[in-house]
């Protein structure tokens, strides 16, 4: 008998020895994780008391602010990321070398050099009062610099007989480029575009180094001057600062799977037109010789 698979079936010892792996490994991680329980309430760290601060109106507050914080900076970099990425990647395609050749230094450039350090400069250099936009265009940079690469794949990826019949209708490169090539490359690359928003997201956290106010900088305040019965509540922040970012990269990522549904469903493109039958003729036409 033909089997479909593209490995040999496992016989009785085989099933029997992984089963026992299975059985093994599973009481070995719930060990460790009773290990780190025991750890935590020995310390206090699982104690009501610790859990009590979240309801206390101005640690709330402080919350609420860092998100707002880390909303607005994810906002604004994450347009202005994706509009950079759109212009690297028209130019990295240009037919002009010295454009092309500068995008690609760019993009380069600003995927190899560390987040952190760009921010850092930036803050440094230019922003000392005002971190926010440290972080904004730090994040714009690099990634900017990110989905310009994957702007660029997805419009390699349209087939070419698309461009040409696009010339051929007489468009300009700028009517094909805008019109039928990046359209196309957003649907088809919209997961990987998203994922690297998420990223973006996650990436404000890196704020907190230049005492930016956002969420991170905001749990680290909570969680280090704070005390209860004479110990930080270093774990239940972390477990609910966790939890919001968490939170905040699903309805993200939701969003996205809702904006990608609606699009498959729109009624796009030129709707051929039914073929009518011919009106019958009414005997107004010239008859057939005699």
């Amino acid at each position: 008998m033909s089997s479909s698979v593209l490995f040999d079936a496992p016989g009785p010892k085989a099933r029997a020895r992984n089963r026992t792996y299975a059985v093994v490994g599973t009481a070995v991680l719930l060990a460790l994780l009773a290990f780190v329980v025991y750890r935590l309430a020995a310390k206090g760290q699982l104690n009501g008391a610790m859990w009590d601060i979240f309801n206390y109106q101005g640690v709330r507050n402080s919350i609420a602010e860092g998100i707002i914080s880390t909303l607005q900076a994810f906002a604004m970099a994450g347009v202005l990321s994706l509009v950079l990425a759109a212009l690297l990647a028209v130019a990295r395609l240009s037919d002009h070398r010295p454009v092309s050749w500068a995008a690609t230094g760019v993009i380069e450039l600003f995927r190899a050099v560390p987040l952190l350090i760009t921010i850092y400069v930036l803050w440094v250099g230019f922003f000392t009062s005002e971190p926010l936009w440290a972080v904004v265009l730090g994040l714009t940079l690099y990634n900017g610099a990110v989905q310009a690469e994957v702007l660029r794949a997805g419009i390699l990826a349209v087939p070419k007989g698309q461009t040409e019949a696009a010339y051929a209708l007489g468009m300009s490169k700028t009517q094909v480029m805008t019109t039928v090539l990046i359209p196309q490359a957003v649907r088809s690359m919209l997961p990987t575009i998203v994922s690297q928003l998420v990223v973006t997201l996650k990436d404000t956290s890196l704020g907190f180094v230049i005492t930016y106010e956002e969420l991170l900088y905001a749990g680290r305040q909570l969680a280090s001057t704070i005390l209860v019965d004479g110990e930080n509540p270093y774990v239940p922040v972390v477990l609910v600062f966790g939890a919001i970012y968490v939170a905040m990269c699903l309805a993200l990522s939701a969003l996205a799977n809702w904006i990608e549904r609606r699009g498959r469903r729109a009624k796009t493109g030129i709707q051929v037109a039914e073929a009518q039958t011919a009106a019958p003729d009414m005997g107004g036409g010239a008859g057939p010789a005699a």
